[in-house]
């Protein structure tokens, strides 16, 4: 079979623009990694913000994200110049019951981020926790940071104190500590332990890696328990301790060095801010207050409660089990109320000790 003659390539007209390169070959980042680095938004959020064409670069209008860019390259967002990515900050929040956990709600319920200081920088949840749930959650500027932590292959154990109306036994909650399939969705083995029963509810501690949707609300009901409260008392390494409920507290630059593997160009210099105090809102707007800074005798404010090693230890609570004094039991006890033995008095020896020599005469 003969072949047909190879025919050349048609010259290129004078004045034509050579094909755009995929965006795989250029260097850079991903446009949407760029936005959710500058605190514009989180990094899903960034493709819908580009799908939506008002994200601009070097002044032309995009609609998907998969482009790459770098430094040199003019970003713009509703017209508005993207600036240098700020340092990266995190902070813990103490969310109380009743808050929604995004930032608008079609509903209109309070959010999380109505009850936040006036004086804050825009921020993001790591994670969510819903409306009749409790405890800590994570705060960032940095959208790249937000999706990382967020992750399952981070492998971070998410801690939850959970009282749910049953009793619970070893037998019971085996399915749970093995993995679940629930309405086709699997979810990874829990760490479940049994604290205490207490009357008709029972206060358990439980483990998780993934975080989704009412994940241990779904996993115990799948065994017949039912959750009336949940407290989120750890993120990793970061811990509740005793941060009251609507109070934020930013962490240390050192402590996001060591915990988070970040550079110190990507944290700010010097000490985390103290404290933000919060206007207490009015009777019904479900926006708590926060307490306000503590100062020290020169009038200082106090820094307490940074970092993951000082947030540790159990949240006071007037349902948990309150902790015993290290005087309670049997030994302290009986050691406190004995009376201790005389002094032997030496026979050679006069009671009172060694005699002064009289007077000579």
């Amino acid at each position: 079979m003969t072949r047909p003659p190879h025919k050349p390539a048609a010259p290129a007209r004078p004045g034509a623009k050579a094909a755009a390169k995929p965006a795989e070959s250029r260097t850079g980042d991903r446009i949407a990694k760029v936005l959710a680095r500058s605190g514009v938004a989180s990094r899903r959020a960034a493709e819908a913000i580009i799908a939506e064409g008002r994200v601009t670069v070097n002044g032309e209008r995009i609609d998907s994200p998969a482009l790459n860019v770098t430094p040199r390259d003019k970003i713009a967002v509703d017209g508005k110049p993207l600036g240098a990515k700020e340092p990266t900050r995190v902070w813990l929040y103490h969310k109380p019951l009743g808050l929604v956990t995004s930032e608008r709600d079609e509903k209109g319920r309070a959010t999380v981020f109505d009850s936040l200081p006036e004086d804050m920088p825009r921020v993001m949840s790591v994670g969510r926790l819903d409306l009749n749930s409790e405890g800590l959650l994570l705060l960032t500027n940095d959208g790249e940071l937000k999706r990382r932590l967020e992750l399952p292959s981070t492998g971070w154990l998410r801690k939850y104190r959970v009282r749910v109306n049953g009793t619970p036994t070893e037998t019971l909650l085996a399915p749970l500590k093995q993995g679940i399939t629930i309405d086709g969705e699997r979810f990874q083995p829990m760490l479940v332990t049994i604290d205490r029963q207490q009357g008709a509810n029972a206060w358990l501690t439980v483990g998780i890696r993934e975080g989704r949707n009412r994940e241990i609300r779904r996993a115990m009901e799948s065994v017949g328990l039912s959750v009336n409260r949940l407290i989120r008392v750890s993120y990793g390494p970061f811990q509740l301790g005793n941060l009251e409920q609507g109070a934020v507290e930013e962490l240390r630059p050192r402590v996001l060095r060591d915990q988070l593997g970040l550079s110190a160009d990507e944290v700010p210099a010097g000490r985390a801010a103290p404290p933000a105090p919060s206007s207490a809102s009015p009777s019904g707007s479900g926006k708590p207050a926060a307490r306000p800074p503590r100062k020290t005798a020169d009038g200082k404010p106090e820094r307490r409660s940074w970092g993951s090693k000082s947030h540790g230890g159990a949240r006071s609570d007037d349902e948990l089990e309150t902790r015993k004094p290290r005087s309670w039991g049997s030994k302290s006890a009986r050691g406190s109320m004995e009376t201790k033995p005389a002094p032997r008095v030496s026979k050679d020896k006069p009671k009172g000790g060694t005699p002064r020599p009289g007077p000579k005469r």
